[in-house]
């Protein structure tokens, strides 16, 4: 498994503080305007950081691996993970290339960098999850690296955020509904994620719209959004 397990069947989850209220009232409005645009935020671009925001439990691992499933159509991509939790088998499912994979284990801050930009030489895209301890100055580093080798990166930060000005486009998760995997077991039917978008790939507004995956590699944007319940992600 790939994500830590959520709570059980169906339940609605407002993350970051974000109540029911807010994020109904916050969604709606855009959505009627932007829907087709927001498509393209799901797209990794060549020479930009994409950063994923959120707590453990959101969906953001699944979501990242999606977004190498074109790239991995054309040439290598990279899964660095920091954790342990990356499997191919569950990069496969979300549409990556099995011949065109490679998962990168690294979780020493210091060697890290390096490691990040050893794979930027030689691959089309890549999905890195950021160490809590990484500097600054190597970060931005990678990101100039990123833009000079037309590499498309999502960075997934462990700790705080990335710095300002690193990312193109960030992607925070604001509430995610489960359906058929009941407290962490069984099949999953069902599961949409509610994002906000901003920074400079969002024009510099902040767009809410919410993505629906049906356990397969198919993730799509939906506008009749619901969010009924509020909670807290576990784990």
């Amino acid at each position: 498994m790939v994500e830590k397990s959520l709570p059980s069947n169906g339940v609605s989850l407002g993350i970051d503080g974000v109540s029911k209220a807010e994020l109904a009232a916050d969604i709606a409005a855009p959505l009627q305007s932007l829907e087709g645009h927001d498509e393209g935020l799901l797209r990794l671009r060549p020479g930009h950081v994409t950063e994923l925001v959120g707590v453990t439990g959101a969906g953001l691992t699944r979501l990242g691996l999606r977004l190498l499933a074109s790239h991995s159509h054309r040439a290598p991509v990279v899964a660095l993970d920091t954790r342990g939790w990356i499997s191919p088998e569950a990069a496969w499912e979300t549409g990556v290339m099995p011949e065109r994979l490679v998962i990168v284990r690294c979780d020493d801050p210091v060697i890290w960098p390096k490691v990040l930009a050893a794979l930027l030489e030689g691959v089309a895209a890549v999905y890195a999850e950021v160490p809590a301890k990484a500097r600054e100055r190597d970060l931005r580093r990678l990101a100039a690296l990123a833009r000079a080798r037309r590499v498309a990166v999502a960075m997934r930060p462990m700790g705080d955020g990335l710095p300002s000005g690193i990312a193109h486009l960030r992607l925070r998760a604001l509430g995610v509904t489960w359906e058929g995997a009941d407290r962490g077991h069984g099949k999953l039917k069902k599961r949409r994620l509610v994002l906000e978008a901003s920074g400079k790939g969002a024009s510099g507004m902040r767009r809410r719209f919410e993505v629906e995956d049906e356990g397969t590699n198919a993730v799509r944007v939906v506008s009749d959004v619901v969010v009924d319940q509020a909670g807290r992600a576990v784990g």
